[in-house]
């Protein structure tokens, strides 16, 4: 059997390997970002100087060929699901008996005048970030458009040079879309202290250039006229499926699957970015573009392509409880599980934040059960797997507050704030609770490992 991957990130080249570890069958890999996989993740960091492409390369070159995974280089134009078969940009024809379909997100473009301009550029691939390089060398002034995580990223890396920075955000607060009120004005805060030019409540309007080409201002629905040499797109991603607009494949948004991340076609399965569950589990998205999830995905898809194959029971693709982390400039991010920007009427939260205003711990519970329903952190670093656990097994609140030593992550010498949370719920609910000094990596094993913490 042929195993055609139409992608080479995280969900592609994690399905390529799982089918490698359940099978002998024969595998390909089709990119036209790169030769090998990288961690998508890690291109700010080549950017700003701290590593090199071959530094986010998991794998060595010799690892493709010892696990028989051949990589071709190509951009597919079309996919002919009837004839099986891959019609590349130069002609060439791959012919598949099984296709995965995991050819990642794009940056959005919203049909503003001038968004086609040199020096317009989002943050996703290897190319943007080739131009984005390219268009470096005598930059005097850039514009951000798009209050999200790649968004924060692309300012850091200008930042990191020197080279000063717009951020225009249309919301009236940083990704307060995600981060509750607390947060988001915590994030506010800290770009304005690195000294980017924030601009809330802003939006593109126009983008103009010179007479040759480039970016020369942008016009902001405020009136604005904003002189720049870039403009950074990063209000958002989506499904990169426009080739298959003309296939058999069933799409939406991305490209619709079941809960086994089977297509309409048979023999055909997608998997990360590109992919949309026609019947998400509760609480979760239909669309996550998540390294987590692409990574989750692979391993899922690679057991049912094999199964498929094999005559063997598939397995149901189960994203477990919702965790993310990310970086504001100094500021590192974890969630764990259910934190909402506007929570419904059940959902109480204990909220703890140094006076720096640099670190937060937020911890969501329900008020009728007590459960506790998820973990917001600011600069503090919480073990997932206790997190988790606590999570999915609804533990009590207080059971949780009294061993939250457990989650605490951060390295020995750092200051523990455990017992300042504790003090705050005591001081909210007249309770008197007392902090359980278990600490370290053996109480967290024995905890995991199911003794009573």
């Amino acid at each position: 059997m042929h195993i055609v991957i139409l992608g080479n990130g995280i969900a592609g080249i994690t399905a390529a390997r799982h089918i490698r570890k359940l099978s002998d069958h024969q595998i390909t890999v089709i990119s036209a970002e790169s030769d090998y996989f990288f961690s998508r993740t890690a291109l700010m960091y080549i950017y700003m100087g701290h590593m090199r492409l071959e530094d986010t390369q998991p794998y060595e070159p010799w690892f493709w060929e010892k696990n028989r995974i051949d990589l071709v280089r190509g951009y597919v134009e079309e996919v002919n699901t009837d004839q099986k078969g891959l019609i590349l940009s130069d002609g060439r024809t791959i012919n598949y008996d099984k296709l995965l379909l995991a050819c990642g997100s794009k940056s959005n473009k919203f049909g503003w005048p001038g968004q086609d301009l040199k020096g317009v550029h989002g943050m996703y691939s290897l190319q943007d970030l080739e131009a984005i390089e390219y268009c470096s060398d005598d930059l005097e002034k850039a514009v951000i458009v798009g209050g999200g995580l790649i968004g924060i990223e692309l300012a850091e890396m200008f930042h990191s040079r020197h080279i000063p920075v717009t951020f225009l955000v249309r919301e009236d607060s940083f990704w307060n879309i995600v981060l509750p009120k607390e947060e988001s004005a915590m994030v506010n805060r800290h770009i304005l202290e690195n000294g980017i030019d924030l601009r809330l409540q802003t939006e593109l309007k126009e983008i103009w250039g010179n007479k040759g080409g480039r970016v020369k201002m942008v016009l902001t629905n405020k009136g604005e006229k904003i002189p720049c040499q870039f403009v950074g797109l990063t209000v958002g991603v989506s499904p990169n499926v426009e080739f298959l607009h003309f296939s058999n494949i069933e799409l939406g948004r991305g490209i619709l699957v079941d809960e086994h991340l089977r297509t309409n076609v048979p023999d055909v399965y997608a998997a990360g970015d590109c992919a949309q569950l026609r019947n998400p589990p509760p609480g979760r998205r239909p669309i996550e573009a998540v390294w987590y999830v692409g990574r989750m995905m692979g391993e899922t898809v690679a057991h049912n392509i094999v199964a498929d194959i094999e005559g063997t029971a598939p397995v149901v693709y189960d994203p477990g409880i919702w965790f993310n982390s990310a970086k504001f400039f100094d500021i590192e991010y974890q969630v764990y599980g259910t934190v909402l920007p506007n929570p419904p009427e059940n959902h109480r939260s204990i909220y703890w934040e140094h006076p720096e205003g640099r670190k937060s711990i937020r911890i969501v519970y329900d008020k009728d059960s007590n459960a506790v329903l998820g973990f917001n952190l600011m600069g503090v670093r919480y073990r997932s797997e206790v997190c988790l656990k606590w999570i999915g097994e609804k533990t009590n609140i207080e059971e949780v507050l009294q061993n939250l030593g457990l989650a605490n992550f951060d390295p020995e010498f750092y200051k523990e704030y455990e017992a300042e949370v504790v003090a705050l719920y005591n001081q909210q609910s007249g309770r008197n609770l007392q902090l359980k000094r278990k600490r370290g990596l053996s109480a967290v094993i024995d905890f995991l490992q199911g003794s009573n913490a």
